[in-house]
């Protein structure tokens, strides 16, 4: 089922600024823009999230946070980021965190396109606040290390494409 057709199960969430429901977007590798927010289309509110894309030789500003942590995930292209004017390297699929106050700048020194998100948030993470349910009837959550997988899908119960 499309998330955008999910149905609403009149949960409500336990922080004030925490929107109800689910929402759903797209990335857009192909935008005309380098730097696209994805936080305010979908209702994120506890951090930051944006899409960045490089095209050969265009590079970001040099920058830092006072008070977030980021992190970049490549999802294509070879990022060259600076830390502090010191380089290195990160591949598709490589994750890089960065603490507050460590300046930075993201480069595309390839031929081809850089595709990369950019998650950052300032607050302590509150963990272990999931809650897992046996099936879709079970009304009484249990911790998730307390549940054990469910068993994979039959091979007769893939999809084929």
């Amino acid at each position: 089922m499309p998330a955008d057709e999910l149905p609403s199960r009149g949960l409500r969430t336990c922080h004030p600024l925490v929107e109800d429901g689910t929402a759903r977007t797209r990335l857009r590798p192909d935008a005309a823009e380098r730097f696209t927010p994805l936080r305010r289309e979908l209702g994120v509110s506890s951090f930051g999230m944006n899409q960045i894309v490089l095209q050969p030789g265009q590079r970001g500003r040099i920058h830092r946070h006072r008070h977030q942590e980021e992190v970049y995930l490549v999802l294509e292209g070879t990022l060259t980021l600076l830390l502090e004017d010191e380089p290195t390297e990160l591949g598709e699929g490589e994750v890089v965190r960065v603490a507050p106050g460590i300046r930075r700048q993201l480069v595309n020194r390839e031929s081809g396109r850089l595709v990369l998100l950019a998650l950052g948030g300032a607050r302590e993470h509150q963990g272990r606040d999931g809650e897992a349910f046996a099936s879709w009837n079970d009304e009484h959550p249990v911790s998730p290390q307390e549940l054990s997988m469910p068993p994979d899908l039959a091979p007769d119960q893939l999809r084929t494409r």
